[in-house]
């Protein structure tokens, strides 16, 4: 059954750039949200979204955090806006290795935005007083691809950052209770 298409609820943020003051109340909720235990911390540095500045000229762009990547992307691609250059990088989503802004900082392990899955509506939308974040549920068909979880992702940073023989060594070490 696997490569047909079926029809699934896509979930999705909107951002509207336009209506974004760059108050990163969303980046505080986020991160109160996926502390352990919920709301016993706040600091932005966890957050799965995070507000790109450019504040001489009034810019401001929220980013969720989107897959890992292990290689540095290759885009080389430059956006005007308000006659101030940007790279490419600096509207990426993805966790990577040439960037630290969607990695654990205790851990360097990537981040991902879940849309804060026990939620009925994500938390960085919940508290957008502007209006700059929507969320939108939709129908749509979609191949039936199995997508990497959050420990998958996780382990492959890490085999990526260590080695697989490190990674095993550690794993059964921590696995007999030492």
């Amino acid at each position: 059954m696997s490569g047909q298409a079926k029809k699934k609820i896509v979930k999705e943020i909107k951002v509207d750039v336009e209506k974004c003051i760059g108050c990163r109340a969303c980046e505080v909720a986020c991160s109160g949200f996926h502390a352990s235990p919920k709301y016993s911390s706040f600091n932005p540095a966890r957050s799965r979204i995070r507000v790109v500045l450019d504040l001489p000229s009034d810019v401001y762009v929220p980013l969720r955090a989107g897959e890992y990547t292990a290689a540095e992307c290759t885009g080389r691609q430059t956006f005007r806006i308000n006659g101030k250059n940007y790279s490419e990088c600096s509207f990426c989503p993805a966790s990577c290795p040439s960037r630290d802004l969607f990695k654990e900082p205790d851990s360097g392990l990537p981040l991902k935005c879940d849309m804060c899955e026990d939620e009925k509506i994500p938390m960085c939308v919940q508290v957008c007083r502007p209006g700059a974040l929507t969320y939108e549920e939709r129908e749509e068909e979609r191949d039936d691809e199995p997508t990497p979880g959050e420990v998958e992702i996780g382990l492959q940073a890490l085999l990526h950052r260590h080695g697989a023989q490190k990674v095993k060594d550690t794993f059964a070490r921590l696995s007999q209770g030492e």
